[in-house]
């Protein structure tokens, strides 16, 4: 009896069987084999975001009470109150969005020229703890700026034992603008995080011809560094300002409701809190929301397309 000696890459090696009978099989059979990798991603994808967008666009123009078309949901949320909350969810992420950018990218840029013994150190220290704080969010975020700057935290109690109380100079940590500040807590250290890469992408050979041909710092960023850069920039801007829109938690704890804004009075009709009727004016401000961050998507893809130009 002959062994049948099977040689890697001939017609009896199973794994080129198996290819022969692949290529050998219906169009259909073979498209499907094509992208079977990706059929979870897209499953997933139907599941947790087009299924309750859909559900959301119905119901956004649905009767609550006879399932019959209606504009009376939108309508109202793009009045009164719901409106004001639209614009100052909208002014706060732009702050929340802009000076955490400026911040984050003086600090990216310091890490990314940082040289010496212990650049490397520093870098993994700084990426690090920002990628710690940019996930620290929601109440507890609230409740440890609460119990350091509240009326009874303990910084509060340090400066009101030596006669400089905050709160009788006109600080209050309960309003719009200081919830800017407790947003720049996570938004300063994303920021960080998403444009190192993008400073990364920045080659050393465009700064050293720009010097060979005489040009000073500031000459290299107006002409060559800062134009590059300014795609990418633009794309963290528009991710930060899509985290601060959606964010809830940390402004619900900080002000339980008093400030109006859309998370905060989506979240209201989650819990119930809706006059007969109006059920669905919840989902009405959450298609606005959409609505917003798909118009945000769109010139996100347009900057991402113009850095990755330069950037490869």
């Amino acid at each position: 009896m002959t062994d049948v000696v099977t040689t890697p890459g001939s017609d009896t090696d199973p794994g080129v069987r198996r290819f022969l009978s692949l290529r050998n099989a219906p169009k259909p059979v073979r498209s499907l084999a094509r992208y079977a990798g990706i059929i979870p991603f897209l499953a997933y994808i139907a599941i947790f975001l087009i299924v309750p967008v859909v559900a959301i666009v119905i119901g956004a123009f649905q009767n609550p009470q006879t399932n019959a078309f209606t504009w009376s949901n939108v309508n109202t949320a793009v009045h009164g109150s719901y409106l004001h909350g639209f614009q100052q969810s909208v002014i706060l992420s732009l702050i929340a969005s802009v000076i955490p950018g400026v911040f984050g990218l003086l600090i990216a840029y310091a890490i990314f020229t940082a040289r010496g013994r212990g650049a490397a150190s520093l870098r993994r220290v700084v990426i690090t703890a920002s990628g710690v704080f940019a996930n620290f969010g929601g109440v507890p975020l609230a409740f440890l700026f609460i119990a350091t700057l509240g009326s009874t935290g303990l910084v509060t109690g340090w400066l009101t034992a030596i006669g400089l109380n905050p709160y009788e100079h006109g600080f209050d940590l309960y309003t719009f603008s200081d919830i800017v500040i407790v947003y720049m807590y996570f938004q300063i250290p994303l920021m960080v995080l998403i444009i190192l890469p993008a400073l990364e992408g920045l080659r050393p050979a465009w700064r050293e011809a720009a010097e060979n041909m005489g040009a000073r710092s500031w000459q290299y960023w107006r002409y060559v560094g800062g134009p590059v850069l300014l795609p990418s920039f633009m794309s963290c801007l528009i991710v930060l300002f899509g985290s601060a829109l959606a964010a809830y938690a940390t402004a619900e704890a900080l002000t339980t409701g008093t400030i109006p804004l859309t998370s905060i009075q989506i979240g209201t009709f989650l819990n119930g809190n809706v006059l007969a009727g109006q059920e669905n004016v919840g989902k009405a401000l959450s298609l606005g929301m959409v609505v917003i961050i798909a118009i945000l998507m769109v010139f996100y893809v347009l900057f991402q397309r113009r850095a990755a130009k330069w950037l490869r």
